[in-house]
């Protein structure tokens, strides 16, 4: 029984110290350059939905800060992602999803941004708009825009989660529905007047299900914009479904401008 009972001890001590080596694996080293994330959330969804990524990336040991979009107006969301910038101690790697995409190309300018990634999310030139993204390839029929009498917009509620979140569980889908943030539709409309892209290094996660943009929109503006393209299975809301392959993506992405 002893000897038995000491091989368990030998195995179990044996198991633990493997899945803490490749923990520590997972680790970021200390001397990487790049050790600081910000995310952007995009329209009709608030930053809670980058938990997923957040808890891969934190583990991992990057700092990580969620900008919380008040989808107000194009000049609002760039300063509530600079007022996040401003708090980032060293080179940070700056994050966007769909809508988010447009407030990283006009907010990277900001020299603490070291490199830009965008998760199924659009990246204007200067003097370009969201909207003109969509002159060549519109959104799939699926995604439905409401406008209200005040000029917000929701996704309309009995296509939202075919267009919107299309690999979510029934539920969760509801309650994205439901907890949607309306966006001034306005913004749509507005140029930026700095494409960060041009300057700072670029990576796309394209969502091959993405019912909300094109994909092949999507590959477009990352091989104009020069992004290294990484496609994954999922929808619009692939940062919530696959937290941890976008979290992959934003870690190779902070790894390679550590080699630079």
């Amino acid at each position: 029984m002893k000897v038995k009972s000491l091989l368990v001890v030998m195995m179990a001590a044996s198991s633990l110290g493997s899945v803490a080596s490749a923990y520590a694996t997972d680790r970021i080293s200390e001397d990487q350059a790049v050790r600081n994330v910000v995310l952007v959330h995009g329209a009709f969804a608030d930053g809670s939905g980058w938990r997923g990524v957040y808890d891969e990336l934190t583990g991992r040991g990057y700092q990580v800060s969620v900008v919380q979009n008040p989808l107000t107006s194009l000049a609002d969301d760039v300063d509530a992602t600079k007022r996040v910038l401003d708090r980032q101690a060293g080179p940070t790697l700056l994050v966007g999803h769909s809508y988010g995409g447009t407030v990283i190309t006009e907010a990277g300018a900001d020299p603490k941004v070291a490199g830009l990634v965008y998760v199924s999310a659009l990246a204007p030139d200067a003097g370009e708009s969201t909207g003109s993204q969509f002159a060549d390839i519109p959104p799939p029929p699926e995604f439905v825009i409401e406008t209200q009498e005040d000029g917000f917009g929701f996704v309309n509620y009995e296509k939202f989660k075919i267009g919107f979140a299309g690999d979510t569980a029934d539920a969760d889908a509801a309650f994205l529905r439901d907890s949607q943030v309306p966006i001034n539709m306005s913004i749509f409309d507005l140029p930026v007047s700095h494409a960060a892209w041009k300057d700072k290094p670029s990576w796309a996660v394209i969502a091959k299900q993405d019912n909300a943009i094109d994909p092949e929109l999507l590959r477009h503006t990352a091989k104009r914009i020069g992004a290294e393209i990484e496609e994954v299975d999922g929808s619009h809301v692939v940062f919530l479904t696959q937290p941890k392959a976008v979290a992959d993506a934003i870690d190779r992405a902070a790894q390679q401008l550590r080699a630079e």
